[in-house]
């Protein structure tokens, strides 16, 4: 019996493009080594290993019967607890345990919070460039990302007045990323609380990926005040990750921290999505809350060493713009107008030995920039890149 027409699959799944940075990687397998070994700039992924004795809870954790089992859906008691003890104590605020959830990584947490707000043929304010996975997760969910426009002639930080315009009966909340992927900018707190106003007054929520929260520059210990007062509970909902503050982040954990209520609801997605988040960092994490603060400090400081590092590696290259740099990224405007950005992205990658990602990758009008993951080498590397970058042609 000959088989029968093939079934299509859901279109909002197949019409979103492919996971870019697996493409990207791919242009480095025609790279011949002449500019020495390939520098891979393309992924947040942390440059340092874990500490050794958080390594040895996780080790003791994965070997242990209790740590096989499932947990609870919201995340371990444990780490909920320490977890809204260090929110209270950064942002001076009464966050609950029951204010959190655990998820398994910050594109769980994002994919979790998108399902509970918004439905098919509503919309959700994306700042742009966007996170590209933000946007895939709207466009599968069958959410319209709604382009929220961040210029360079103002850091890459969106304005009040421009979100505003573009709110309608469809909107159903605005997102900001701060420090941001992909451009590294640090929206100032005034900013965030206006936005926080905004969405108050048009009964929408704030959905604010504090991801990157731990590499704030030097002095600067918080992004907002958000949280000082009960308001924060009708419009605002926090995102973080685990994974780049501790770097484990192939131990996918993430947090959500929002109204009990709204927490309470979406324990019924993450049920469906994930039963509960993975175990093994979640036993390590309570004690490495506070008996690390120092260590993050350290990596805070060598992130923002390394940012310097890669200004000064580009300073003699004035045709290479850097409009924005910060955490983990810097956003960097290419010298040739007329090309595209995958072009100079694929250039560097294949002929210099370094992988960055193109602009395009996030988002409309982003042809004449590269992404530049700054974190995940050291600066030994970085000081190298002003002889790769120099001449290159197309």
């Amino acid at each position: 019996m000959a088989p029968g027409p093939v079934k299509p699959i859901n279109p909002l799944v197949a019409d979103v493009g492919s996971p870019p940075i697996p493409e990207a990687q791919s242009w480095t397998r025609r790279y011949d080594g002449s500019f020495g070994p390939l520098i891979n700039l393309s992924q947040a992924v942390p440059g340092n290993a874990p500490h050794a004795t958080l390594l040895e809870r996780m080790a003791a954790a994965a070997g242990s019967a209790a740590g096989s089992q499932y947990g609870p859906i919201n995340g371990d008691a444990d780490l909920r607890q320490a977890y809204a003890d260090d929110l209270s104590r950064l942002y001076e605020g009464r966050i609950a345990p029951e204010d959190t959830a655990v998820t398994a990584g910050c594109n769980m947490a994002f994919f979790a919070v998108m399902m509970l707000l918004a439905h098919r043929g509503e919309a959700v304010l994306l700042p742009t460039p966007w996170y590209f996975n933000h946007q895939m997760t709207l466009d599968m969910l069958g959410i319209e990302p709604r382009p929220l426009p961040c210029r360079p002639e103002n850091g890459f930080v969106p304005r009040v007045e421009d979100a505003e315009v573009l709110i309608d009966e469809k909107v159903r909340a605005i997102v900001l990323v701060t420090p941001n992927n992909p451009t590294g900018a640090v929206y100032p707190a005034h900013v965030i609380e206006a936005f926080a106003q905004l969405c108050r007054r048009r009964g929408i929520y704030l959905v604010i990926d504090e991801t990157y929260r731990d590499f704030l520059p030097q002095g600067m210990n918080r992004s907002h005040g958000l949280f000082t007062s009960g308001e924060w509970r009708d419009t605002v909902i926090q995102l973080y990750s685990f994974s780049k503050s501790y770097a484990i982040p192939g131990h996918r954990t993430g947090a959500i921290a929002a109204d009990v209520k709204l927490v309470e609801q979406i324990a019924k997605i993450l049920d469906c999505i994930q039963i509960c988040a993975p175990r093994t960092a979640q036993a390590a994490l309570p004690w490495a809350i506070n008996a690390l603060r120092d260590w993050r400090e350290d990596n805070r400081a060598e992130i923002n060493r390394r940012a310097q590092v890669f200004q000064d590696a580009l300073a003699p290259l004035p045709e290479w713009k850097i409009e924005s740099v910060g955490a983990y990224f810097a956003y960097l405007r290419h010298p040739f107008p007329d090309a595209k950005a995958q072009q100079v992205a694929e250039k560097l990658a294949t002929e210099r030995g370094v992988l960055c990602l193109p602009g395009s990758y996030f988002g409309p009008g982003q042809e004449g920039h590269l992404r530049v993951a700054i974190a995940n080498v050291g600066g030994d590397v970085l000081s190298g890149l002003t002889e790769r970058f120099r001449g290159l042609s197309l």
